[in-house]
Order: C-alpha cells, then sequence, then structure tokens
C-alpha cells in the first residue's frame, strides 16, 4: 500500500484524507500573522490543533505570503526552536517544519521534527543532503514561476515529476516524498483554478499529494474578496475539489471544520470505515 513517511509516523495512503493544521508563528503570515507569535500562545494552539482532529502540524516561524519580507536563517531558527522543544513532548502526532533554511531545518529535525517542508522545492543541495541522512518526510512544493509555456497543469506536473526524481536519486524513498503544487505560488487566480481543478493529472502515483489552498487569495477571489479568517466555507468547496481528485493531504488553517469535512468527503469517496 502507498504511504507517507515521517519519522517514525507512518501514514497509508487511499482510504482516508489528513489534515495538516497550520502553526504560524510569526508576526506577518497574511491571514493570522501575530496570533500565535507568543511562546505560551503557540503551545496552546498546537495542542488545540492536535485536539481538533489534526493528522499532522505544520509549524512555520517565517512568512512566505507575497510581499513578505524574508528573515535570517538565525532569526528563524530562534523562533522555532522553543516553539519545537515545548510541543514536541506533548504532541502524538507528526511534526512538520516549514522551511528552506537548511540550517534550521537541521535543528528541527536534532529535536524531533518529522518532516520538512521546502517551499523551494528542494532545490537547495544541502537541503537534499539533510534529508537524505535522516528519515524524515519531504514536503516538496512548486515554487512558482512567471510563464508556464506547456500550460500550467503540464509545467507543474514536470517539475514535481523532477524534484520527486532528484530526491530518489539521492536516497530518498519513494514513501517519504510528498508532492505540492503550490497554490498560489508564482500562479495567477486562473491558474490556481486550473491546478486545484486537474489534481488528478498532476499527483503522480506512488508519492503522497498535498494541497494547501487554505484561506488564499483565489479562495478570496472566487467568494467576494473577504477578510482571510471568513474564508473557511469556500477553503472546503475547494479542498474537497481536490479530496476527490486524489488529494491526500489538506494544508488547512481551520482545522475543526476541515477535519469535518474531510471525514465526510472520504465517506462519499470511499465508503465508512472502522
Amino acid at each position: 500500500m502507498d504511504r507517507f513517511s515521517c519519522g517514525k509516523y507512518v501514514m497509508p495512503l487511499g482510504k482516508k484524507t489528513y489534515v495538516m493544521g497550520i502553526l504560524n508563528i510569526t508576526p506577518d503570515s497574511f491571514s493570522d500573522g501575530g496570533d500565535w507569535f507568543a511562546l505560551d500562545d503557540a503551545v496552546e494552539r498546537a495542542r488545540q490543533i492536535r485536539d481538533e482532529g489534526a493528522d499532522i502540524i505544520d509549524i512555520g516561524a517565517q512568512s512566505t505570503r507575497p510581499g513578505s519580507i524574508t528573515v535570517t536563517e538565525k532569526e528563524e531558527t530562534a523562533r522555532l526552536i522553543p516553539v519545537l522543544e515545548a510541543v514536541r513532548g506533548e504532541l502524538d502526532i507528526p511534526i512538520s517544519v516549514d522551511t528552506f533554511f537548511p540550517g534550521t531545518a537541521r535543528e528541527a529535525l536534532k529535536r524531533g521534527a518529522d518532516a520538512i517542508n521546502d517551499v523551494t522545492g528542494f532545490e537547495e543541495s544541502e537541503m537534499v543532503r539533510l534529508a537524505a541522512a535522516t528519515d524524515c518526510g519531504c514536503i516538496l512544493m512548486h515554487p512558482g514561476k512567471k510563464r508556464y509555456p506547456n500550460g500550467v497543469v503540464n509545467d507543474v506536473s514536470a517539475y514535481l515529476r523532477s524534484g520527486a526524481s532528484r530526491l530518489r536519486l539521492a536516497g530518498i524513498d519513494g514513501s517519504r516524498i510528498c508532492l505540492d503544487p503550490g497554490i498560489g505560488f508564482g500562479t495567477t487566480m486562473e491558474e490556481c483554478l486550473e491546478l486545484l481543478r486537474n489534481t488528478d493529472r498532476i499527483k503522480l502515483p506512488g508519492y503522497a499529494y498535498l494541497v494547501g489552498a487554505s484561506r488564499k487569495r483565489v479562495i478570496g477571489r472566487a467568494c467576494g474578496d473577504p477578510p482571510p479568517k471568513e474564508r473557511m466555507p469556500g477553503t472546503i468547496a475547494a479542498h474537497t475539489v481536490v479530496q476527490m481528485g486524489g488529494a491526500d493531504i489538506l494544508r488547512v488553517h481551520d482545522v475543526a471544520a476541515a477535519v469535518q469535512a474531510a471525514r465526510v468527503t472520504d465517506a462519499i469517496k470511499y465508503g465508512f470505515t472502522d
């Protein structure tokens, strides 16, 4: 059976869609910047994400919203590590670290992180070497480009295929690789819609597939541009479409609602399971 493996955790694929809860410990993320920036608030939110039913938690200490200012590796690590150390002993679910800095990833893996979520597609050779030397999960995202000469669906699919091959050649087993089309990264609103509606064409056999459209601009654009925190129903609609198309993991802000919606969609797609 296909699976996604991160450290000691193994998530079988094909009968359940997993929900990844987002924990942004940043002052400037596009929809919840500053909400969980303080250590105590971040730890409490991590507990809440677990209690609301998330299957995996993704901790990020750097905003990647359009126009954000990149913080240094040192600052990102300083934000991330105290939270990771505080929650690792409490959470019985995998912890993913959202970073493109090899140094931050190295320190996080030493302290019990189970996966690296790299929005730059593991293009940095040091990040690949680090991942290959561990048993962590590798979430490889398409980082976005300005032009797609063969169409966004074909070009994103080709990029993900090439990236997966790169990781495999470095000795990383396919079960440890999860691919993400990068909704909203270097894509127009129409291109985002194309990626969402063509999940079944982009998803590659043998690899986990993650989609994160939660609260993003394409959701707002489609439903009248409400503030990001009021885009939960639109997010659920988009994620239901990709779930029916074969997505294995949904990256979300509103965990409780997403878990309920995903379970109902799974029941329709697969039938009830024990």
